[in-house]
């Protein structure tokens, strides 16, 4: 339905790496046709750079708005991993995973704040 997401950010490369290391678990790769002050991370298609979530560099704090984006993970492993690679990276703790009844009964996530204070989530739903 959503063909992809735009946020601004404050510094590509920190932003970049940042990303590339917290969406691995979760299948995404860096696009191969980035372009000057932009960069996009996808599950397919990275030679023709379509895709979900893509980064502009706006050089300064003041002009970048944050956004609250959750990513679609297969499991409840993979909301672990997403976690634990975005601390490693830099992030700040904002949820650790687990259930999250007050989104519904089988609904199971965790949450990070990348460098600008936008708020990611890898989630998943669990059968009971």
């Amino acid at each position: 339905m959503i063909d992809h997401v735009t946020m601004k950010v404050s510094n590509l490369e920190r932003s970049i790496s940042f990303y590339q290391r917290t969406l691995a678990p979760l299948g995404y790769k860096r696009f191969i046709g980035d372009f000057d002050g932009a960069a996009g991370f996808g599950k397919e298609n990275v030679e023709d750079a379509s895709g979900h979530l893509w980064m502009f560099d706006e050089g300064n704090l003041k002009n970048v708005t944050e956004v609250h984006i959750a990513f679609a993970a297969k499991n409840e492993e993979e909301v672990k991993q997403f976690y634990e690679a975005a601390l490693a990276a830099g992030g700040r703790d904002n949820g650790a995973p687990g259930p999250r009844p007050e989104y519904g009964n089988a609904y199971y996530g965790a949450f990070v704040l990348d460098p600008d204070g936008n708020n990611i989530e890898a989630t998943c739903y669990v059968k009971k």
